[in-house]
């Protein structure tokens, strides 16, 4: 009896998300927005430590941190392309589960294991955890209110940096949890919540003959069909790909080193900055991205896309340009910059490819092109943060962070330019093939 009632009670939720479409959005919505704010919680705690007088082979110690757990991440989206892009549907929640209490477990033996044989500790933590937004995103992409949702999970991507951090920090001072246990004891906010919530996301119907009108259907890709896109869209892709090696980059430093950031401008012992900065940038950036769904046409929101990027990245270099002028103070300076840089990435992440595949009619998946960016993305964040160390000469974070944002906006805005003039072509050519075969 217990088992047919919850059949029952399953039934009738799938039943109600399905004959609902607004219900569904806000249930999937929250489901996808908890499942990856705990993964956060698995992830980012530790970049709140300073771990201050180590090194490790001439390096930071810290840095040496980050550059592993970025590694572990990297090989994780490297291989994702093709794992993500293959995965089954029935397949996702088990894998997310998976993932996640491997990357705790690693964190664990962070703990356990002295300094600095520990450091092969947050290459495991990221290995795992990489995969974790293609499995979530799957649940979302080929809806016609995918942007809505995939909003909701992109600025997961801030709120759930600061909110770990800020548990992070917590611990830290109030509850004096030492640097090497406090990422371990910090998973245990997220674990409960995690679990209810992939759960929750697995109850997710499949897209309606609507969605699959307005989005096309969306599928595993085998090698022949992953293949078959590189061929007719690789030359496109490859300037965009570009682009978003050097946003990640600034992001990367952002939710990394944002903690030296604001020791330095004198808030060191502010556990709550991170919380609030990353809730207000949030929220700015849902409306924005989440707006998006009421441009119906594909094309002109693949089209409107580039041009939010190149928006979102010159608000972060004309807000660095007032900083470094004296005319706007810190505070306000990384709120305009960093919600720049995320109107940059974000789009990336659940609008720009997600258009590109509804625009083009391609029956594949959106975690395929994902993939390849995020890769490239993050093998430029260990780049940088090599040379950083061994090759610039050392400035304030500060200065370090302007340099960051100048650079980006330069090489970016060319770049979705060049990508913008290239699509227009392709879809012309597309619309003329269209316009004969029918």
């Amino acid at each position: 009896m217990p088992t047919l009632s919850n059949s029952i009670r399953f039934r009738g939720l799938h039943n109600w998300l399905s004959n609902s479409s607004w219900a569904m959005v806000g249930y999937v919505s929250v489901s996808a927005f908890i499942v990856y704010s705990c993964m956060y919680g698995f992830r980012k705690p530790y970049t709140v430590s300073t771990y201050s007088n180590q090194y490790f082979l001439g390096i930071s110690y810290k840095v040496c941190l980050v550059i592993a757990q970025v590694l572990g991440y990297m090989c994780s989206k490297f291989y994702g392309i093709r794992f993500i892009a293959a995965m089954l549907p029935s397949k996702r929640a088990n894998y997310i589960l998976l993932f996640v209490s491997t990357a705790w477990l690693s964190l664990c033996l962070f703990a356990i294991i002295p300094a600095p044989y520990n450091i092969i500790c947050m290459f495991i933590n990221g290995l795992p955890l990489g995969m974790v937004f293609g499995l979530v995103f799957g649940y979302l992409e080929g809806r016609k209110t995918t942007e809505i949702m995939g909003a909701f999970l992109a600025t997961s991507f801030i709120f759930a940096s600061g909110l770990a951090k800020t548990v992070g920090k917590w611990l830290l001072l109030h509850v004096h949890v030492s640097d090497n246990w406090m990422p371990f004891v910090a998973g245990l906010f997220f674990i409960i919540p995690l679990c209810l919530a992939v759960w929750m996301l697995q109850q997710t119907p499949p897209p309606t003959a609507t969605d699959i009108a307005e989005r096309t259907s969306r599928k595993p890709m085998n090698n022949i069909e992953r293949k078959a896109f590189l061929r007719q869209f690789g030359w496109a892709i490859t300037p965009v790909v570009i682009a978003y090696v050097f946003f990640t980059i600034v992001r990367d430093f952002c939710e990394d080193f944002a903690n030296e950031l604001w020791i330095e401008t004198g808030y060191q012992n502010n556990a709550v900055i991170f919380a609030q900065t990353s809730t207000i940038i949030s929220l700015l950036v849902l409306v924005v991205i989440g707006s998006f769904f009421l441009v119906k046409n594909n094309y002109k929101a693949f089209t409107y896309a580039h041009y939010l990027v190149i928006i979102g990245i010159a608000i972060a270099a004309f807000s660095t340009f007032l900083l470094n002028q004296n005319i706007i103070t810190t505070m306000v300076w990384m709120l305009f910059s960093v919600t720049g840089v995320y109107l940059a990435y974000l789009p990336f992440n659940c609008l720009y490819f997600e258009r590109m595949l509804s625009t083009y009619k391609i029956s594949g998946n959106v975690g395929f092109v994902m993939y390849i960016a995020d890769a490239f993305g993050y093998l430029g964040t260990v780049a940088v943060l090599i040379i950083k160390e061994f090759i610039i000469i050392k400035h304030s974070w500060v200065y370090f962070f302007s340099m960051l944002f100048y650079v980006a906006a330069a090489a970016g805005i060319v770049l979705l330019l060049i990508t913008l003039n290239i699509h227009k072509q392709l879809f012309n050519k597309f619309s003329e093939n269209l316009s004969i075969l029918q």
